[in-house]
């Protein structure tokens, strides 16, 4: 299994964060037990459960259902490192996106990123794959606005998505939200995702340099050689994770997202030891353990989540994976009402 970790990087904007939000960062080190000497450490990586547990003690001790949620703290510290660079140096923020998608290891290889076209214009989808932890809501509503913030900077202009959408419910208190995202938002959605228009995701980017883009393009490229996790198997993983709820990808429409013949695609798993089958399967077990865990997600539309068209395939894929059915499952880590 890929270990699924977040940057040094990423994890120092986030306590840094933290701190401007008022939160004092060693008992959550302590509390975590996280050994400070590791953020040192620039090619250092921390695992998804060591993030979402920082986050879960920073809510807890701050009292604040909406931190981070601040459009300069995540423009401040949503630290996209090398990645970020290499967007800046693309010649649209349509083009930034599509090289974010296939650099996003770089910050955090638990993370997934999708692109989907449409009429009105595209769809950027986060989420997270790996860990025993539930992923809280903000530390995704913080990725969320970092996104869009980081968008408006190397932009040079301010702009709204015409839309997001979240997995969770709708939160009793939205003053916060409205305020932040300034566009129509619905809770419940099948993916965590924002919409871009096509008028700002093709307008020139001022830092657009072909000579600097191309060796931004190099480092990138050398950097994912060096981590676990940045072999083809990977990325089909992140393609896979973020249109399985539209329907089963094929492996021909996965080969096109990475820009690779299906032949190449077959070829390149094959050598890693893997198969496209066995990623997909990989992928929905890992899915499942996320989405299995939500209280608030039916056995249903979890089942839709993986692309399984028909629930009792779940069951059957929870037999293998887990030895027992997706009900039992959950109710090992979700406590019953009442």
């Amino acid at each position: 299994m890929i270990a699924r970790t977040s940057s040094s990087a990423w994890v120092h904007g986030v306590l840094a964060m933290f701190e401007a939000e008022g939160v004092a960062v060693a008992p959550l080190l302590a509390t975590a037990g996280i050994n400070p000497r590791r953020l040192d450490d620039p090619a250092g990586r921390f695992s998804i459960d060591e993030v979402s547990l920082l986050w879960e003690e920073a809510v807890a001790r701050s009292g604040k259902r909406t931190l981070g949620l601040d459009r300069a703290l995540a423009g401040t510290y949503g630290k996209l490192g090398m990645a970020g660079y290499a967007m800046m140096a693309c010649p649209t923020l349509h083009a930034a996106l599509q090289r974010l998608r296939l650099a996003m290891d770089l910050v955090s290889n638990a993370a997934t990123f999708g692109l989907e076209e449409c009429a009105r214009g595209c769809w950027f989808t986060l989420g997270h794959l790996g860990g025993e932890r539930p992923v809280p809501r903000q530390r995704l509503e913080f990725g969320m606005l970092t996104m869009l913030s980081f968008c408006n900077w190397i932009s040079a202009r301010e702009f709204a998505p015409l839309a997001i959408e979240f997995v969770y419910p709708r939160p009793a208190e939205m003053q916060v939200h409205e305020a932040v995202f300034r566009c129509p938002m619905t809770f419940d959605a099948p993916a965590n995702r924002a919409l871009l228009a096509w008028d700002d995701l093709r307008r020139p980017l001022p830092a657009h340099e072909p000579h600097i883009a191309a060796l931004h393009e190099r480092l990138v490229q050398e950097e994912l050689q060096r981590l676990e996790g940045a072999a083809v198997a990977a990325r089909v993983r992140h393609v896979l994770a973020t249109r399985l709820a539209a329907q089963e990808p094929r492996r021909e429409e996965v080969a096109a997202a990475l820009k690779m013949s299906d032949r190449t695609l077959q070829r390149r798993l094959q050598a890693e030891g893997t198969s496209f089958h066995q990623v997909l399967d990989d992928t929905r077990r890992e899915m499942a353990q996320l989405w299995l865990r939500r209280p608030d997600a039916s056995i249903k539309r979890v089942a839709a989540q993986l692309g399984f068209e028909d629930p009792s395939n779940l069951f059957r894929a929870c037999k293998r994976w887990f030895g027992e059915s997706p009900g039992a499952y959950r109710a090992r880590f979700v406590p019953p009402p009442g």
